[in-house]
């Protein structure tokens, strides 16, 4: 009877060790459950915090006239560039077009001939954002109405700034707003916006829109640059006309020239032989052992057998 007893303790003991053993590994196995769901935790907590970070950057640069001039000339910029249009030549950025700062545009189109388009990148998004993303009617017609007002407000500073004093291919200024929706919310939003606009000589347009003038720009300048060129070609062609012609001519008066003299030339040789024949019979009276010496004429002066100068008479006479 203790036997059994004493037997049926130790399996006890055994089975309560083994019931332990067991709760600790699943404690454990909590425990380390619980701490990569407390890290999971911390990161999306970590993500969370740079998304409002940045947000909150976004939302100062939106609200700032630097940083939407910042973010416009970006989004300007990266739009020439994408149609074809190489800084320096078809465009430049932040050009002092008056001297001393006082007309400096986010960026200057060159249509040639001297002409220049001046383009501002500082028109605030950050209302139409908040029409875009609400869902209430009434808080998206409220802010589409201060959105129309910001763009008038901004109009109003470029008409004063009067860029196409000293930029006057359109006689007008370029107010370059990022995002085409927004230019078509603020014309649905208020119809007397685009007639306001046009009597300051401010032309409102999106990236398609800028795409439209910026091509026109561009074919325009390539044009002139083409006809510039053809223009230059022309000069020089009526020069090298120029110059040929009085080259023939100097070529003409000189053989001219060369003909009168051989023919001068011919005149005195016969002018001698007839004086040698007329002094023969005095060289006879004389008895002077040498006779005068004959007259050399043109035909027999010869370099190696070939005759020079009878060809050249002949030539020229013919």
């Amino acid at each position: 009877m203790t036997e059994v007893i004493t037997t049926a303790l130790v399996v006890l003991t055994l089975v309560l060790v083994g019931a332990l053993v067991l709760l600790w590994r699943l404690y454990n196995d909590s425990v380390r459950r619980t701490d990569a769901a407390m890290a999971m935790v911390e990161g999306e907590r970590e993500r969370a915090a740079q998304h409002q970070r940045a947000l909150h950057r976004w939302e100062v640069a939106f609200s700032s006239v630097t940083g939407r001039g910042e973010l416009g000339e970006q989004v300007l910029v990266e739009t020439a560039r994408a149609l074809g249009l190489r800084e320096g030549l078809h465009f430049s950025v932040q050009a002092d077009l008056a001297g001393g700062g006082a007309a400096k545009p986010d960026l200057v189109l060159n249509v040639g001939g001297g002409r220049q388009v001046p383009v501002d990148a500082k028109a605030s998004l950050a209302v139409w954002m908040e029409a875009a993303e609400t869902d209430d009617a009434g808080e998206r017609a409220e802010a589409l109405r201060v959105h129309v007002r910001n763009i008038r407000s901004r109009a109003a500073d470029l008409a004063g700034k009067g860029y196409q004093r000293w930029a006057d291919a359109i006689y007008g200024t370029i107010m370059f707003v990022p995002s085409d929706a927004a230019v078509v919310s603020a014309m649905d939003t208020d119809p007397n916006l685009l007639p306001w606009l046009l009597d300051r000589r401010i032309f409102l347009c999106g990236p398609t829109g800028f795409a439209v003038l910026a091509s026109a720009a561009l074919f325009a300048a390539t044009e002139r640059t083409l006809a510039e060129d053809v223009e230059a070609v022309r000069g020089q062609a009526a020069k090298a006309h120029r110059a040929a012609t009085g080259a023939v001519d100097a070529v003409n008066l000189s053989s001219t020239h060369l003909q009168r003299f051989l023919s001068a030339r011919r005149r005195e040789l016969d002018a001698l032989e007839s004086f040698r024949s007329a002094a023969q019979p005095l060289t006879e009276a004389a008895a002077s052992p040498t006779p005068v010496p004959g007259i050399r004429r043109a035909e027999e002066l010869t370099v190696g057998g070939v005759t020079n100068e009878g060809d050249e008479v002949d030539r020229l006479e013919s």
